[in-house]
């Protein structure tokens, strides 16, 4: 396994414990800022939002830069966002604090993506960027849990001084592992990368994105407080719990991977199904404390499995312009963040209780299956004509 990618994973990890871990500290920070729950949710949404223009922005920004000089300068902008958060004394300065790091986030990842893709060989791509998405699962399975922790014991703002501490770690890890491509990748230009959402199924690829994860993070956005008030558990528990949820994660993550590699589509189709099901299942068993904890481990193992699949589809579909797009659907995942957390607040605050959430992210997800089945089929139709084109004639 090359080098770099462990690099792009420990960059991933930083990044994925900045957009994850306030989930578990949501209730710390209500009550320190003095906010109610839906607005809390905000510096959740407001950072999604904030991924999504810096996705497209700074991605097309540095097109012709050198991909390790780009991913170096924004793990410089992630250090300084979470710098700003952690010293905020106010929500407005919070949120200011947020939108600096997220504005990294989805450069990082979809140039990262292409620079992960291409450390290997070519029927390995999807277990390559499997391997960088593996610094989320990680931020998750071990942030997150103790990141909560240090958050309830020493403020939520110590997490953040944490965070900053691993960019800086991340930082040398990029500067000394990730190879300088600039000899042996052609220069990319903008006009290029744009070519790439002409495919029309670019675009079935980035809402198929917004839909299918955008439902499974609707449900997680406010899922301390489903454990505490539907389930039950005490809040010491949150951080214990977070564990095993990461724990699927992972497992989702490295069977995604695997699957994708084989049919992107085909493992798009199934999981999103199971994980439709799953979150209606679990909305329903939510007062079960011990179903409560086989559905959270299940939600990130299906969550997490369709993250391969769905940046593969987007930089197969873009072609030889896979830059941008990797950029975009990077966006595209955190407009659905930014539409799942919005929709289980709106649930919340029109009385529908803790679980609304759950429900409203399987109605997502559902929306999602539909668009997959779509996309899959017209695929299906735009390759016909060249197969029969290229079939001998019958005698």
């Amino acid at each position: 396994m090359p080098l770099g990618l462990i690099a792009l994973a420990l960059g991933s990890f930083g990044i994925g414990l900045t957009e994850f871990v306030i989930m578990g500290l949501l209730p710390e920070v209500a009550a320190d800022y003095r906010v109610s729950e839906s607005a809390a949710g905000w510096l959740i949404s407001g950072y999604a939002l904030s991924v999504v223009v810096g996705a497209l922005a700074l991605t097309a920004a540095t097109t012709r830069l050198d991909r390790k000089k780009v991913l170096l300068g924004l793990v410089v902008l992630f250090i300084l966002g979470n710098v700003i958060t952690a010293a905020a004394s106010t929500y407005g300065v919070a949120m200011a604090g947020r939108v600096v790091a997220a504005l990294c986030h989805g450069a990082f990842f979809g140039i990262g993506a292409v620079v992960a893709s291409s450390l290997v060989a070519p029927e390995k791509k999807a277990g390559a960027v499997a391997i960088m998405f593996t610094g989320l699962t990680a931020a998750n399975v071990l942030g997150v849990p103790f990141g909560t922790l240090l958050g309830q014991q020493a403020g939520w703002q110590a997490t953040f001084w944490a965070i900053a501490g691993i960019g800086v770690v991340a930082l040398i890890g990029i500067a000394v592992l990730v190879p300088d491509l600039t000899t042996d990748a052609p220069a990319v230009r903008l006009r290029h990368e744009l070519l790439a959402f002409r495919s029309g199924q670019v675009w079935f690829s980035l809402v198929i994105t917004v839909l299918a994860y955008g439902g499974m993070f609707g449900a997680f956005t406010y899922i301390a407080y489903t454990l505490t008030e539907v389930s039950g558990f005490a809040t010491s528990t949150v951080p214990w719990l977070l564990v095993l949820f990461g724990a699927g994660l992972v497992v989702g993550n490295t069977i995604g991977g695997r699957l994708a590699d084989r049919s992107i589509d085909g493992t798009l189709v199934a999981v999103v199904a199971a994980l439709t099901v799953l979150l209606a299942g679990f909305a329903l068993v939510a007062g079960s404390q011990s179903l409560t904890v086989i559905a959270l481990f299940l939600m990130g193992s299906l969550g997490f499995a369709t993250v391969p699949a769905l940046q593969s589809r987007v930089m197969e579909y873009a072609g030889q312009a896979p830059t941008l797009a990797s950029g975009a659907n990077i966006g595209a995942f955190n407009a659905g963040n930014a539409l799942g957390a919005w929709a289980g607040g709106v649930g919340i605050s029109a009385g529908l209780g803790y679980t609304s959430p759950i429900w409203i992210g399987a109605a997502i997800t559902l929306a999602g299956l539909v668009v997959v089945i779509v996309a899959r089929a017209a695929a299906a139709r735009a390759s016909r004509p060249a197969t029969l084109a290229q079939a001998p004639a019958l005698a």
